[in-house]
């Protein structure tokens, strides 16, 4: 098997376990045997891994995560332009997929320094393949909002989308989260929540949104949610597609949310929509 090595001055971006410890690469082991820097999310958590890893040679580390990385990056950009090779890790899974590194890749992009990957784990994908979902055609939609308001607006944007969907949730969110998606895409639509991936308690659910929300209470550790793509519809006149707001607003939603979720799964425009609706109700 040959080993891992990169030239002076390229920026590796490298996949770290997301809780089973035998995931980490060979190639992983010697770029952290190999690296003259490390960029981590977590300086602690790297060093850790360092330990768990049995690695011997120990390059510095420095910080670099959501809240530091754009004050960071030239720092890093300026090591890999000198001739350092230097290796970019977050605490789990790849960088830039809902982790630090989008910052560091395009300033990297722009000062001509080359980049290379290292693949590995990555919670999204894993919990696709074990979702029994489709997998054809999908889409990673990273973290849904926190406040309920905003949490509407972009499940509403997503009804109609017609490719699986994969969500990383919180525990503690997770009943809230499903709950909307029950109300917003209806409760029968096939869905998995996936937690735990790779460590001892791994467990999958398998259902409809409406069973899944129901188990949500209480649940603990790192989630992934996949959720079955909307089913291809004929397109809608807009006497169809009025009477699909009616029935909305009939089940609780808000007539002006309502309009604009129907607008985009229907391509009508929410505000004829909405204005019709006000002119019938004279």
């Amino acid at each position: 098997m040959e080993q891992f090595s990169w030239d002076a001055g390229v920026i590796a971006l490298a996949a770290t376990p997301i809780g089973n410890l035998a995931d980490a690469t060979p190639r992983l082991l010697s770029a952290f045997e190999q690296a003259d820097l490390i960029a981590s999310e977590d300086t602690r958590r790297t060093g850790l891994l360092r330990e768990r890893l049995g690695i011997v040679r120990r390059a510095p580390l420095v910080s670099c995560h959501e809240h530091n990385e754009a004050d960071k990056a030239e720092q890093i950009i300026s090591c890999a332009a000198d001739g350092q090779r230097v290796l970019l890790v977050t605490d789990a899974g790849m960088p830039t997929v809902s982790d630090p590194g989008y910052v560091i890749v395009q300033a990297a992009i722009k000062r001509g320094i080359s980049l290379t990957v290292l693949p590995g784990p990555s919670a999204p994908l894993l919990a696709l393949a074990l979702s029994g979902l489709p997998t054809d055609r999908f889409c990673f939609e990273g973290f849904l909002p926190r406040k309920s308001a905003a949490l509407r607006q972009r499940l509403e944007q997503l009804a109609g989308e017609e490719r699986t969907m994969i969500f990383l949730e919180s525990p503690r969110r997770l009943a809230a989260s499903l709950s909307a998606l029950a109300q917003i895409f209806g409760a029968e639509r096939p869905a998995a929540v996936c937690r735990e991936l790779t460590k001892i308690h791994e467990e999958v659910w398998r259902g409809s949104i409406g069973e899944l929300k129901d188990k949500a209470p209480g649940v603990r550790g790192e989630i992934v949610v996949v959720v079955a793509g909307a089913s291809p519809r004929a397109p809608l006149e807009e006497a169809e597609a009025v009477k699909v707001v009616l029935d909305r607003v009939e089940k609780g939603q808000r007539l002006k949310d309502a309009a604009k979720a129907v607008a985009v799964q229907s391509g009508h425009s929410a505000k004829v929509l909405y204005n019709r609706i006000l002119a019938e109700r004279k």
